[in-house]
């Protein structure tokens, strides 16, 4: 064999012996620093025999050496036990007084009582919606004024005074027409005795707010055409009858609507005060 032959051969196999060497040295190195080293007197001692010997000079087995350990710890545990021993005592109930609340018991609680509240808020909200508001605006009586005042206010309208918070129209009724008048209204008579006429805002053929129209001096509706005259009684249109109305009352000089009470408007073909149309229509064409 050429000898570079055998240098090519060789090579591997010491650059791989000096690798198993390497690790074998590097693996010594980390166990030796993970549980120690045994000096070389040690590792003697460990390979001759060692006899365990009563005090009688007898050998004892390693069987023997660990049943001895086994009583040794149950005469312990007997040891123990009997320690402190007292009789067993009787269970008594506790005391719910001490023992308060259970956690259970109050999350139980705490669930009925904010659903008693959320319900108790929403009833008493629902009741304050539908009770009617005694004093205060819509439903209740309404004062809107002296005689003075309404009558500068129907004179600023031209004929028509609105007062929102009571959703009504006031507007003069003729002394010429008050005979006609006594033969067809009860409730509202009064307040046409004292010269004026309220009237509710709401149409009575589906509910639209109805305006004036000054130039006819009538009321309109622009929902459908609907028309009464200035003091609400039917002129034209799909309306069943004329205006609803509330019952004024005056007292020493000063004005009061009560809007808690709602009187049926005059039937068709009521006209006690005869007035038609002054001007074109806001609405439609004519009267009928």
């Amino acid at each position: 064999m050429e000898p570079t032959t055998a240098l090519l051969i060789a090579l591997p196999v010491l650059v791989l012996l000096a690798g198993v060497l390497v690790f074998a040295t590097a693996r010594r190195r980390d166990t030796g620093d993970a549980i120690g080293a045994l000096a070389r007197e040690t590792r003697k001692r460990d390979r001759g025999a060692v006899a365990v010997v009563e005090e009688d000079g007898a050998p004892v087995t390693g069987r023997e050496v660990e049943r001895a350990a086994v009583m040794e710890r149950r005469e312990a545990s007997k040891a123990l036990a009997t320690v402190g021993a007292t009789a067993p005592v009787a269970w008594v109930p506790p005391d719910p007084d001490v023992l308060g609340v259970t956690r259970r018991q109050f999350f139980n609680r705490g669930i009925v009582t904010f659903f008693g509240l959320g319900l108790s808020g929403f009833g008493a909200a629902c009741l304050a919606f539908l009770w009617p508001q005694a004093g205060l605006g819509f439903g209740a009586v309404i004062p809107i004024g002296s005689t003075a005042d309404v009558d500068t206010k129907i004179s600023d309208g031209q004929g028509f005074a609105y007062y929102p918070e009571g959703r009504m129209w006031v507007t003069h009724y003729p002394a010429a027409a008050l005979g006609a008048a006594r033969g067809v209204y009860a409730q509202e008579l009064p307040g046409m005795e004292a010269g004026y006429t309220a009237l509710y805002q709401k149409c009575v053929h589906l509910g639209c707010r109805v305006p004036e129209c000054k130039t006819s001096q009538w009321f309109e509706c622009q929902c459908h055409g609907s028309q009464y005259n200035r003091n609400g009684e039917k002129k034209g249109g799909p309306a069943p009858r004329g205006l609803d109305r509330f019952p004024l009352t005056v007292d020493g000089g000063r004005v009061s609507v009560d809007t808690g009470i709602i009187i049926t408007g005059p039937s068709i073909g009521t006209n006690t005060t005869g007035q038609e149309a002054e001007g074109p229509h806001c609405v439609g064409g004519g009267s009928h």
